[in-house]
């Protein structure tokens, strides 16, 4: 990260450098802060992307708010659209929130502005969920 003589500066005394180094450019400042590594032949390479994380970082920024979530994919939104094919997609994060297993089967019952799906098959219960405005 930094060259081997020093550490880069990050929190208060990073953001304290930038406010003295606002005539250099951003290479510039990010080498001055500490923020580079000696390439081959002794050349400096400037690491822009550390620099701007430790920036982000010493201004309580939160550089990854998501890194507790599962890295598998995206949250479910609770919204769908309908296909340029006509069909509706509901994605594994919903199935898996309800429990539901492969060959589950689901009686369908149109409404006016509604689709409601019916679990069928479930030992007499009537599990189900519906689709409609402000619904998935």
């Amino acid at each position: 990260m930094a060259s081997a003589s020093s550490q880069p500066l990050t929190g208060k005394a990073l953001l304290q450098k930038l406010k003295e180094l606002p005539h250099l450019s951003r290479r510039e400042i990010a080498k001055a802060c500490g923020y580079y590594t000696e390439g081959r032949g002794g050349r400096a390479r400037v690491n822009l992307t550390e620099f701007y994380d430790a920036i982000l970082a010493a201004k309580g920024i939160p550089i990854n708010p998501d890194a507790h979530k599962d890295s598998r994919g995206r949250e479910p939104t609770y919204r769908i659209t309908v296909h340029k094919n006509g069909q509706i997609v509901i994605g594994s994060a919903y199935t898996e929130g309800m429990g539901l297993k492969p060959g589950d089967e689901f009686e369908i019952k149109l409404g006016y502005k509604h689709i409601r799906l019916i679990q069928t098959g479930h030992q007499g219960e009537a599990n189900g969920f519906e689709v409609g405005p402000g619904r998935l």
